[in-house]
């Protein structure tokens, strides 16, 4: 008999892209949180899906089918497959997306478009009325701006539906069950923005001028963004509060 509640899993992929605003959620709510690296170990010892809450697979520089020079790739779409499969709250963020996209039967599309600033994404009906992504639209518009950092993209999987989207990017939200795809960073907050942007494999293909104006677009963005990004991934805390 299970006596202590189930964490959420955090699969990380370099040290600069934490779970943010996600994890800041959970805490609010108590639910516990772990995070793991296993990018380059062609054998990782993960957790099943009957032992997770909820689990998060975060963004990173490689491609989601980058399995020779990164074998661990593999498993985690392996995991990210059976926990939805096993309806567990599953949220996949930029790499994350794409990997959790692949995982269920998605196409990735390496350099399909670079999106690296603060821009509008438009909600769909079906984003609206999903409680990841109405949040962020509350007292607002239906294109919201959002924190843009991204070439790859991936095409929607065969029995999602699609929550968001822009131009350059069809595909910038999903769900799938269980399980949503953000291709854009609203897990990002100021001092975390701040330290991507100090970060050299961030900015090093980046001209002065792109950093600068995305600090400032992103500061003049995120006294109302990050209150509207917490409700959201409250609404996954809840669900993840609810399995453990």
């Amino acid at each position: 008999m299970r006596t202590s509640q189930r964490p959420v899993l955090v699969v990380q992929h370099v040290p600069w892209e934490g779970p943010g605003l996600v994890g800041r959620a959970l805490d609010a709510r108590g639910v516990p949180w772990r995070t793991v690296t296993v990018l380059d170990d062609d054998a990782p010892d993960l957790p099943g899906v009957d032992e997770l809450a909820g689990l998060i697979v975060m963004g990173g520089g490689m491609g989601a089918l980058d399995d020779v020079v990164h074998p661990g790739l593999a498993t985690e779409r392996a995991l990210l497959a059976d926990a939805t499969a096993a309806d567990v709250p599953v949220l996949g963020i930029c790499l994350g997306m794409q990997l959790l996209s692949v995982a269920l039967g998605g196409e990735l599309l390496p350099a399909h478009g670079e999106e690296i600033g603060v821009g509008p994404v438009s909600i769909t009906g079906d984003g609206l009325r999903d409680p990841y992504l109405y949040p962020l639209t509350v007292d607002a518009t239906p294109e919201p701006e959002v924190v843009h950092w991204h070439a790859d993209a991936a095409t929607l999987p065969p029995g999602g539906t699609v929550l968001a989207s822009t131009p350059t990017t069809p595909v910038q939200a999903f769900r799938h069950g269980s399980a949503v795809g953000l291709q854009f960073h609203l897990e990002l907050d100021g001092p975390m923005l701040d330290v991507w942007l100090s970060t050299r494999a961030m900015v090093a293909d980046l001209t002065p001028e792109t950093v600068g104006t995305l600090r400032s677009d992103a500061a003049a963005r995120f006294s109302t963004l990050v209150p509207r990004a917490l409700v959201a991934f409250g609404a996954f805390a809840d669900d993840a509060a609810r399995r453990g």
